[in-house]
């Protein structure tokens, strides 16, 4: 029976049975095929139901870091390990991507086991998905993409996949289009656009997702330059690329715009007290921010020493700044361009109370005015 979108009886079982029953389902050498076979990714054990290696297997099926991303198999059928390349007692991986299946050969470790299942659970190359968030920037995992939207038959994709094979190991290989879905969503998020193509980047996943540009011609790199471009990243030779906007021509408005290019002269002036919102087009509460924000600025508009000021950090990146949040608000004083945290109240009378307390421009500005508390 076929309980809707595509789940029967049979798959429903099977799915119950992963998350309640044994971490691993005993099959004959026939159920084995076929079950790998439709798996898409499993990993199978063959031989005597006991010993190291067995439970080391066992113990791999319930490990966290595999657990829901394989299917698990064992079968006592000792001749079945040579359909896998194997010998009993043997572990195999079937995957329904380049070389399969793959024959285990490390100690019976069952953590072992899941980190050589993990390290082999991606293809040599990768097209950008959903499906591959986690191992790309979940897990942390430079990779190293090549933006296209001719197709597979150009000559600089034969070159990138001759890498991606000849390079297996050293980084994880990516290609991706600019204009559909998730693969849109990483072009924004690296900067590259469809003017921009083809186009080679590096994305470093860790803390700062840093982004590297090859420093070249991304449809004619050759093997030796790809092999090259990984080997300064890896030796942290190259400067990373950052985002920015241009500057604008008219930046003369109260609400000054900040972008990647003028940060470090606007922020950094040693002669104005610096307030800066952070945000993101698409946030909810940065828009409903924005009037007060527009308020503020016209303001304080005649206090040449004090600059509010917005940043789209989508669209501009600057080293060493990690935006976590949206909207984020930033005030770096004359003589401290550390930058402290705004967490007082955003509505117009807490945002100037708060400069009252804090910004020596705004203070010096307004001295003979009241306070808000004595109005």
């Amino acid at each position: 029976m076929d309980y809707g979108g595509g789940r029967t009886t049979d798959t429903i079982v099977e799915w119950v049975n992963k998350k309640t029953g044994p971490a691993s389902l005993a099959v004959d050498c026939d159920t084995m095929q076929s079950k790998t076979a439709a798996a898409g990714k499993a990993l199978a054990y063959f031989g005597d139901l006991s010993g190291d290696l067995y439970d080391a297997f066992m113990s791999s099926a319930v490990n966290a870091k595999i657990q829901d991303k394989f299917q698990f198999f064992h079968t006592d059928d000792a001749s079945c390990a040579s359909n896998y390349g194997v010998s009993a007692p043997g572990v195999a991986l079937a995957r329904d991507f380049d070389e399969s299946p793959l024959s285990y050969t490390g100690d019976s470790n069952g953590d072992a086991i899941a980190e050589w299942a993990k390290s082999n659970s991606v293809p040599s190359l990768i097209t950008f998905s959903e499906d591959f968030i986690e191992p790309i920037f979940a897990d942390h995992n430079p990779a190293l993409i090549l933006f296209q939207e001719d197709g597979t038959d150009t000559a600089h994709f034969a070159t990138f996949k001759e890498a991606a094979q000849a390079m297996k190991g050293d980084i994880l290989f990516v290609e991706s289009g600019v204009s559909q879905g998730i693969q849109e969503r990483l072009a924004e998020f690296v900067g590259v656009s469809k003017d921009d193509l083809p186009a080679l980047r590096i994305v470093d996943p860790q803390e700062n997702m840093l982004k590297y540009a090859f420093d070249g011609s991304a449809s004619s790199a050759s093997l030796d330059d790809l092999r090259n471009f990984v080997a300064q990243f890896k030796d942290g030779k190259l400067a990373p690329a950052l985002k920015s906007e241009e500057i604008p021509e008219d930046n003369s408005a109260p609400l000054t715009t900040v972008v990647g290019k003028n940060w470090d002269a606007i922020i950094n002036d040693p002669t104005k007290d610096v307030l800066v919102k952070y945000y993101a087009p698409w946030c909810g509460h940065c828009k409903a921010l924005a009037p007060t924000w527009e308020e503020l600025a016209n303001d304080v508009a005649d206090i040449s020493d004090l600059v509010i000021a917005d940043f789209d950090a989508t669209a501009n990146e600057v080293a060493g700044l990690n935006i976590r949040g949206y909207p984020t608000l930033k005030f770096y004083a004359k003589d401290n361009k550390e930058g402290i945290d705004y967490t007082g109240d955003r509505e117009l009378d807490g945002l100037k109370s708060w400069l009252s307390e804090n910004s020596s421009a705004y203070k010096a500005a307004r001295a003979d005015e009241p306070k808000q508390e004595e109005l």
